[in-house]
């Protein structure tokens, strides 16, 4: 996408637009249902709109955090977030940052307790993150060990482990922007974005 039709969409004066650009540009695996959430950084003045947004789909937004005008937002479906949290590999790991005999909504307030406390120290976030933006354990975990360094290949997430897999899903999550993109171009709500996958 040209640099220019970005900067129109995210710069423009009409919040509501801006709002639902960013949205579609950068929730769109998410919106398509190819990931089991995702997490945006917005102008703190937008949040609001999120409300209307959102009405009438089954799509929980949590701020993570919030300073110097921008707020963290944790986009998820409670019914699929709530099933990929209870799945061994993931409860495994999870339970070593300390969120064990959690329900999901439990790990989600100690998700963003963490990401304040490591924001409030400057320390970036806290790597489990990864886990609940459904990366997989063990490219989180190569993460963790590696210190974020030797990876196969980078992309939507540094992989680990199963390069192939992950060539795969960053395409489907590539074509899944474009089709997002280009609907909402076309005057498609991020309902209708969501609700009428194309991929």
């Amino acid at each position: 996408m040209p640099t220019e039709v970005l900067s129109h969409f995210l710069k423009n004066s009409d919040r509501k637009l801006r709002l639902g650009f960013q949205v579609a540009l950068q929730c769109a695996p998410f919106l398509k249902g190819l990931k089991v959430s995702c997490v945006i950084s917005l102008d703190e003045e937008l949040y609001s709109g999120l409300a209307e947004l959102f009405t009438g789909m089954d799509v929980i937004y949590h701020m993570l955090s919030r300073s110097d005008g921008k707020c963290l937002v944790l986009f998820y479906r409670p019914i699929e977030m709530k099933a990929y949290l209870a799945d061994k590999q993931v409860r495994a790991l999870l339970s070593e940052y300390g969120y064990s005999g959690m329900c999901a909504e439990e790990m989600l307030l100690r998700l963003s307790e963490r990401i304040r406390d490591f924001s409030g120290r400057e320390m970036g976030f806290p790597h489990e993150i990864g886990v609940f933006l459904g990366y997989p354990p063990e490219d989180v975990k190569g993460f963790i060990e590696n210190e974020g360094k030797r990876y196969l290949m980078i992309g939507y997430w540094k992989v680990y482990s199963d390069l192939g897999r992950a060539r795969m899903i960053f395409q489907e999550y590539d074509h899944a922007k474009d089709c997002a993109v280009n609907e909402f171009l076309t005057g498609k709500s991020i309902r209708e974005i969501a609700l009428h996958s194309a991929l």
